[in-house]
């Protein structure tokens, strides 16, 4: 085989498994890390937020509205 082959083969042989190597040091890190996050939601709640309810109020005169949609659909 030739020197510059085996070289490049060598090379490429390192570089996949540093990529390999990365990529599941990751997953390792991430899945300890969900783990731990689902634990400290456990000892520290999160208050849900409060909403405050506002009423919707209809439109105070409906044959307004209808005018309006009217006018809307005609316009040139």
């Amino acid at each position: 085989m030739n020197e510059t082959l085996a070289d490049g083969l060598t090379l490429m042989v390192i570089g996949m498994g540093t990529v390999l190597l990365f990529l599941c040091l990751m997953i390792v890190s991430m899945t300890i890390m969900s783990k731990v996050v689902i634990w400290l939601n456990k000892i520290f709640p999160e208050a849900a937020p409060q909403l405050a309810t506002a009423k919707k109020t209809a439109a105070g005169n409906d044959e307004e509205v209808a005018v309006a949609i009217l006018a809307a659909m005609f316009k040139k």
